[in-house]
């Protein structure tokens, strides 16, 4: 069989993640083509990723999504896609969890226009409340507000030290450790509950991991993102309220490092469903030679 070539985007220095993914993709007998998104790329670098029979993305940054965009509109796979992106973002998720029936916490999608937001906030009326922004990681951009006045003076930071003025969503609070459920295509691979004596428990703020049993509920939870949502490696992140399940974002980069023994275990799964669909891939693309190879004729 020939021989696979994954392009993989990271941002910055070479870390634990990436010098596992490049020994396990070399066992593999997979060639990589790493492409550091966080400097501009030459031109040679742009046409030995249109060689790749697929591109993962592992940046975990906001930005990445301008380069997924780029390498599919040189016609390359890229995992994962600028859909599932877009998907990511909290507003679109709250959406697409309202339609499918997933329960998620009351949000809504303040104005950009600070008087009329706090109107809103004032007839939305639960206290405290979260603010974030549409997008964002590790949960940077995630504050809690008290009353009015502390929500207004959160909504200013967050536009004034964002670097852009991007949309904000109130969310109801729920007083609740976070739980991380990954999947990888179709398949439970971790639980990961994450404490912390503070409210914040996403992205840095926890200090303690535990694992914890899928009930009936949460199992169907689950199943319903992978139903709902186009992202193929996926941490959905949730909280607990009178002892239901409550679905708050998925990451589209989900961390691999709650567990040190677990790492390599994730990222080998990852590069597995990176060759399937690579496989996949280029038998979906013979009809469209052959049909190519008709009208050059």
């Amino acid at each position: 069989m020939e021989k696979l070539v994954f392009g993989y985007l990271y941002s910055g220095k070479i870390g634990r993640n990436e010098e596992s993914f490049i020994k396990l993709a070399k066992l593999k007998n997979v060639d990589l083509v790493l492409l550091d998104i966080s400097k501009k790329p030459a031109e040679e670098d742009i046409s030995q990723m249109q060689k790749c029979d697929l591109i993962y993305n592992d940046s975990g940054e906001d930005f990445a999504i301008n380069f997924v965009r780029l390498f599919e509109g040189l016609g390359k796979k890229v995992i994962e896609s600028s859909k599932a992106i877009i998907q990511e973002n909290k507003w679109n998720f709250f959406k697409n969890c309202k339609k499918n029936k997933i329960p998620t916490p009351e949000t809504i999608l303040l104005s950009e226009d600070l008087d009329i937001a706090k109107n809103q906030l004032k007839e939305y009326n639960h206290w405290p409340v979260i603010l974030k922004r549409v997008g964002g990681t590790w949960g940077e951009f995630v504050e809690k507000a008290e009353d009015i006045d502390k929500a207004a003076e959160i909504i200013n930071k967050f536009w004034q030290n964002g670097g852009e003025k991007l949309p904000i969503l109130a969310q109801e609070f729920i007083d609740s450790f976070s739980y991380r459920v990954t999947f990888i295509e179709d398949k439970i691979v971790q639980t990961v509950i994450k404490e912390n004596n503070n409210w914040k428990c996403t992205g840095v703020y926890a200090r303690n991991f535990k694992r914890f049993e899928i009930d009936s509920e949460l199992e169907e939870i689950v199943k319903k993102i992978m139903n709902s949502f186009d992202i193929k490696i996926c941490g959905i992140d949730l909280l607990k309220k009178d002892n239901h399940w409550f679905a708050i974002e998925v990451n589209t980069e989900p961390a691999l490092d709650f567990f040190e023994e677990e790492r390599e275990i994730l990222i080998e799964k990852i590069i597995d469903l990176l060759i399937k669909s690579a496989n996949q891939y280029k038998i979906e693309e013979i009809p469209q030679i052959i049909i190519q190879t008709k009208k050059d004729k």
